[in-house]
């Protein structure tokens, strides 16, 4: 299993001159997770990870590697991209195998799910932190560190059964440690590189405010909304001077379509203690100018919407009823009358 994983790491942390530095903690990592339903039924989704960021897809049928940046390739020769689909493919297709060859004695019970997790992080100022985790059933089994797989501390027997089978390869293991300390970190920073126009992108937040469902008597569910915003890191806060409210709570930040992001923000009050409170949005696209939007300006717009909905539709109302008196008491022309 570890001959076929080898190249294929190999291929996609291809090695490069590049020494820009960077200036927050950021990882690649290339997630696997497999799905045994039986011995002849087996699922398999790859992808790679830039951050938060998707950046690779796996055509499972045919091995091909979806690029799904322009950058996402870094310095990837059209030889190394067929190396690295093909390998890609018979890994895909062999280690399925050698799980099945050692379900019994691993105690790996049908339908299980196995996750594979591998890459590196760069943090400034710091030492580069590689890893590489297998998981049975969300849970992990070991983990390579120091050049050796090691058991995790709740993987019992099974864990210790793979990492004695996985150590005996001392050669693999040192080509291993090499490739995730050493060349996966300069192919990060290659791609950091050749994505850095899209990966820098400031773009703008829009917020706005609305009400959510009545948590109960007397009180109110306060809702800010913030989206299209990018990069990701953004603090947001519901305020009343310079204090921030206790109560506030925030979503998962969400992906939007074009790459931006979205969150809501939460506040539940009591009904009467509404006035003063504001949402506080601070982010690197803003330039230091926090956007503060206010409750109570929030509901005098909506009271001039109202209002401006309203009174077309009174005086519309009005206009139909002065028309329809005024039809029904005038005569019609003599020409029109009834013959005696």
């Amino acid at each position: 299993m570890l001959f076929l994983q080898i190249p294929l790491l190999a291929v996609l942390l291809a090695a490069v001159d590049n020494e820009d530095a960077f200036q927050e903690e950021i990882s690649f990592k290339i997630i696997q997770s497999i799905s045994f339903y039986n011995r002849s039924w087996v699922k398999s989704q790859n992808s790679a990870w830039l951050g938060d960021l998707k950046t690779h897809g796996w055509d499972n049928n045919s091995g091909r590697i979806i690029f799904l940046r322009p950058w996402s390739k870094g310095n990837l020769s059209k030889k190394e991209l067929k190396e690295l689909e093909e390998y890609s493919h018979k890994f895909s297709t062999e280690m399925p195998n050698k799980f099945h060859r050692h379900a019994n004695q691993w105690q790996l019970k049908y339908p299980f799910e196995i996750q594979i997790t591998r890459g590196c992080e760069l943090h400034p100022g710091g030492p580069t932190v590689a890893f590489y985790r297998y998981a049975y059933q969300g849970s992990e089994v070991m983990h390579f560190q120091n050049n050796s797989w090691l058991p995790s501390p709740k993987g019992g027997t099974r864990a210790q059964d793979m990492c004695k089978l996985y150590n005996q390869y001392v050669v693999i293991t040192n080509i291993v440690q090499r490739i995730l300390s050493d060349t996966c970190p300069r192919f990060l920073l290659s791609i950091l590189d050749a994505g850095k126009a899209d990966l820098q992108r400031q773009v703008k937040p829009e917020a706005w405010l609305s009400t959510g469902p009545n948590p109960g008597p007397d009180r109110q569910m306060l809702v800010c909304h913030v989206s299209g915003f990018h990069p990701k890191p953004i603090w947001v806060k519901w305020m009343r001077g310079e204090q921030v409210q206790q109560g506030t709570q925030q979503s998962d930040i969400l992906p939007n379509a074009d790459g931006t992001w979205y969150l809501q923000v939460f506040l539940e009050v009591e009904a009467t203690e509404t006035s003063g409170l504001y949402c506080r949005v601070r982010h690197s696209s803003l330039g230091g100018q926090d956007i503060l939007l206010y409750l109570e300006h929030h509901r005098n717009s909506v009271s001039l919407i109202i209002l401006a909905v309203m009174v077309p539709l009174v005086l519309l109302t009005a206009l139909a009823f002065w028309l329809r008196k005024r039809w029904s008491h005038c005569e019609p022309p003599a020409n029109l009358l009834p013959l005696k």
